[in-house]
């Protein structure tokens, strides 16, 4: 589905058609509707703050940010944003895309879980988060009209019972590897889902450590 919001759209390159097609192929239609939105409601962020980006790296970190989660891309030992930016980052090296530029695209995906320190980078980096951030907790909803929030939802629909169907999409994908959860917000998930789940303790990890002062 093509979706004009002012002048804000899916690139149209070959590069994006082969992101929209991979990932509408490796995820459930839950996270792909949902990175859809992401796009949308970044570009949308990035338009409201009068921040410059490219357009085609922004829809490949809101695209691929949540492709960790999929059975295809998890790894048995990394965080899922580790994942999915290593996934974008292969995509990327089949096509002309700059060294610098991938690495930008690596970091949007990697940190967009990290909360207080993207919106301090790089535009692509910032506004991943800010897409995710929108559609998942909507920490921005009364920046956006009732008009482009119709319009995003209409075009890549929400789950009836969306908040919970998400929560159980990152616990799927986390829950055979809890060790990656240690210090971030995937802990709570693993909590909420799993009752015998103890998160790891930061002040018990140094009073543990090989010094002995």
């Amino acid at each position: 589905m093509t979706l004009n919001i002012g002048d804000i759209k899916i690139p149209d390159s070959a590069m994006a058609r082969q992101i929209t097609e991979l990932v509408r192929d490796t995820e459930p239609e839950l996270l792909f509707n949902h990175s859809s939105r992401v796009y949308y409601f970044a570009a949308l962020a990035g338009q409201k703050r009068g921040l410059s980006f490219d357009s085609e790296l922004l829809y490949a970190g809101c695209m691929f940010h949540d492709m960790g989660l999929t059975h295809k891309c998890s790894s048995a030992c990394e965080r899922f944003e580790v994942d999915g930016a290593n996934a974008a980052r292969d995509f990327l090296k089949g096509y002309q895309v700059s060294q610098q530029d991938i690495d930008t695209v690596w970091t949007a995906i990697a940190l967009h879980t990290t909360p207080g320190i993207p919106e301090h980078m790089h535009p692509v980096v910032a506004l991943v988060t800010a897409g995710v951030e929108m559609d998942v907790l909507g920490l921005t909803y009364p920046l956006n009209s009732h008009a482009e929030r119709e319009a995003v939802v209409k075009a890549y629909p929400r789950s009836a019972q969306f908040k919970e169907d998400i929560i159980q999409a990152f616990y799927d994908g986390i829950k055979d590897k809890p060790d990656t959860t240690f210090g971030n917000v995937k802990a709570n998930v693993l909590a909420d889902k799993d009752p015998s789940f103890v998160a790891g303790n930061f002040c018990e990890v140094i009073r543990r450590s090989a010094w002995s002062a």
